[in-house]
Formats: structure tokens, sequence, C-alpha cells
């Protein structure tokens, strides 16, 4: 019979998969991929409602998965545990998402920032 402590571990792992089973928290793991967003981000690039999006990434945190800080009246997240797309590619590749305008305060300062960004060339004249 197995322990306590192997008994934790199946709940763990089951938990895993229960955040990973479901096609917005994948979508929102896939955007997370290249790094950190805030809830506007992920709302302009997935089309999902912000109130959708924040409860999938309470599920994706609960589980572990997921590690936030608030900046000003925004809160960013990332992935706190990377290897969690080993797991993800065993299922298969992550379909890549489309770059959609998105004007929260983190990415109008890339915008800024970026010298060949169409409005920072219409900027200019």
């Amino acid at each position: 019979m197995a322990d306590f402590e192997t008994i934790d571990r199946y709940k763990e792992m089951a938990q895993l998969c229960k955040a990973l089973a479901h096609p917005a928290r994948l979508a929102i793991l896939a955007a997370l991929r290249d790094g950190e967003h805030c809830v506007c981000h992920l709302e302009a690039q997935l089309g999902l409602r912000q109130a959708y999006i924040s409860q999938q990434l309470m599920v994706l945190r609960d589980a572990g998965l997921l590690q936030d800080r608030r900046e000003g009246w925004n809160i960013f997240y990332r992935v706190a545990r990377p290897e969690i797309f080993v797991a993800i590619a065993a299922l298969g590749v992550l379909p890549e998402l489309p770059q959609l305008a998105c004007a929260c305060p983190h990415c109008a300062g890339r915008k800024q920032a970026d010298p060949c960004s169409t409005s920072a060339a219409l900027a200019e004249v």
C-alpha cells in the first residue's frame, strides 16, 4: 500500500492535469510562454472576456503554475514552472497565438521604445 507522501504526490500530479485540461488555460500558458503579461494583454491576444481570463488564471495560480506581481493597477502573470511546457509538448505543439494590438501600459511602452513600430514612425513625422 502506498504511503501518505506518495498519495499526496499523486494528488499534486492530478491537480496539474486538471489545470491543463482546459483549452483557455492552455492558451493562457501559450501566451505567457514568452514572458509575463497583464490581464488586458491576455484579453486582447486571446479574444476572451477579462472576467473569464481571471477565473482561468486563478486555477493556474492555485495549481502553482503561475506567479503574479502588481504594478499600479495592473497585475502581471508569468509561468512559475516552465518545465510544464515539457508536459504540454508531450500532448502536441502549442499553436502560435496571433499578435494583436493591445493598449495595456506594458505594450504601449514597448511600442514607444520600438523604432520600427508604426506609431513611433508616425510620431517622428
